[in-house]
């Protein structure tokens, strides 16, 4: 079959490897859409995320979706011609956190393109058929690549116990900061965005942001301030790279606010000022992947609570796969999700 390996900083080479074989409990699934997600940009650049290394050749690829062609022995999941979204994670199911209901933070995780599991750039891919789950009717391969994005929005809008009526700023207009937005409007009285981008600017102000934040051409904290009487926000859920974005969510909020960090930054270092965080009495909640929230993200879709079609602003085939990488590591273009297909269009 195809894969695309990477093969050292921005080097993304097409070509041939064994075709895979599903296991017991396994399903083989024929990949049709992949997404490109921050964290394979971490990867793409500097062959780590944090102490996570990438070994060479390695495949990337975690936001997926595409049909089961085989099921391995005793496998309990969809049958074989099932359109499904894959839920990339594989938690051990053992583990304290996994038994409190907390699979996110398996301390054992296994995971779609990080190490050692490879990705799913690739033509083939073996997952575990539990963890496959259909497509409705009229929901692309496209969008099924997108539940996983989907989910780890909804698992941070969880963390942030948006109150009806309630405020929040969200930091970072990509995909994980729209959808954040998205389903804050769904209970929140006002959501502020912030994004050094014009295109994701006008995507936040689309989609309905009380207002929205160029930080190149004013400071945060104070556009913010302006528009909330000097008090901040009941919550602001960071979902930029880190760096200063940090330290601006903890000028924002409100005393006793609450503050979700998503994003990772590239430097495995976050840091704000103590005092701010400390005299306010924030709650900081760090967000971690996402629980088994694909039925939910599902359901959101099929009511219209939320677009995910719109964020794909970028669409290419497999071997145009390092193009694709370089495009979501410049941010050029006005680009949100950018979007592999393979084969079939979706």
């Amino acid at each position: 079959m195809r894969a695309v390996r990477l093969h050292g900083s921005r080097d993304m080479r097409l070509g041939q490897v064994a075709d895979p074989t599903p296991g017991p409990g396994d399903a083989l699934i024929r990949v049709r859409a992949v997404g490109v997600c921050g964290s394979d940009v971490h990867f793409y650049l500097d062959g780590r995320i944090g102490d996570a290394v990438a070994p060479i050749p390695f495949t990337l690829g975690h936001e997926f979706s595409g049909e089961i062609v085989e099921l391995g022995r005793g496998a309990d999941g969809p049958p074989v011609g099932t359109r499904v979204a894959v839920d990339p994670a594989i938690p051990c199911g053992s583990c304290g956190a996994c038994r409190e209901g907390n699979p996110n933070c398996c301390p054992d995780v296994r995971f779609a393109a990080t190490p050692p599991v490879e990705g799913a750039l690739s033509e083939l891919y073996v997952h575990p058929a539990h963890l496959c789950v259909p497509l409705p009717e009229g929901m692309t391969h496209a969008e099924g690549a997108l539940l996983e994005p989907l989910g780890v929005a909804i698992h941070a809008t969880a963390l942030a116990k948006v109150a009806p009526g309630g405020s929040v700023a969200v930091l970072g207009a990509g995909p994980i900061g729209l959808l954040v937005e998205q389903l804050a409007l769904r209970s929140a009285g006002a959501v502020y965005v912030c994004d050094p981008i014009p295109e994701r600017r006008a995507f936040a102000g689309r989609l309905g942001a009380s207002a929205v934040c160029d930080p190149g051409a004013e400071d945060p904290t104070e556009w913010l301030l302006d528009r909330t009487d000097g008090l901040g926000v009941d919550v602001v859920v960071e979902a930029a790279w880190g760096a200063e974005a940090v330290d601006v969510a903890m000028r924002m909020a409100r005393p006793a606010g609450r503050v979700v960090l998503v994003g990772i930054p590239r430097e495995d270092v976050c840091s704000f000022t103590a005092g701010e965080a400390r005299r306010k009495g924030l709650t900081i909640r760090m967000s971690r992947r996402m629980k088994a929230v694909y039925p939910q993200a599902i359901a959101l879709i099929e009511r219209g609570s939320v677009d995910l079609r719109s964020l794909i602003t970028h669409r290419f085939v497999l071997e145009e796969a390092g193009t694709a990488f370089d495009l979501v590591a410049s941010l050029g273009d006005g680009v949100c999700k950018a979007m592999i297909e393979i084969d079939l269009p979706v």
